[in-house]
């Protein structure tokens, strides 16, 4: 699986020491259509072994309609720390070669933003 940065200015790595939190991780996947099985077996397989990790809060897999082969996950945890530490974890890593080779992922890990009037930090 190929990974591509969301922002040019800062990379998923350089988030994942960061010391704030809670935060999101949003997570789009572009997957060849024939890869779509396999996709879900191992996210919903990587998604078991965050789920036990110290620091994970929730989970959710989105797919685009009509068709699409995109997905969007969206992880809550703690902390951009304890993200990071699952993320570079061996056990993580290992499991990483197991998705389609022409899958692309694009990370990021966002925090809430207070809008006044509209939405609360």
């Amino acid at each position: 699986m190929e990974l591509r940065e969301m922002d040019e200015q800062i990379t998923y790595m350089e988030q994942l020491g960061e010391d704030t939190g809670p935060v999101v991780l949003i997570n789009q996947f572009n997957v060849p259509p024939e890869e779509v099985e396999r996709f879900l077996e191992v996210w919903a397989d990587d998604a078991a072994f965050m789920k036990s990790r110290p620091g994970f809060i929730s989970t959710q897999l989105h797919r685009g309609i009509a068709g699409s082969t995109t997905f969007m996950n969206v992880a809550v945890w703690e902390s951009a720390r304890a993200l990071g530490e699952a993320f570079r974890s061996p056990e993580f890593q290992q499991r990483a070669g197991r998705y389609p080779d022409d899958a692309v992922a694009a990370p990021h890990v966002f925090e809430k933003v207070a809008v006044p009037g509209i939405c609360v930090g």
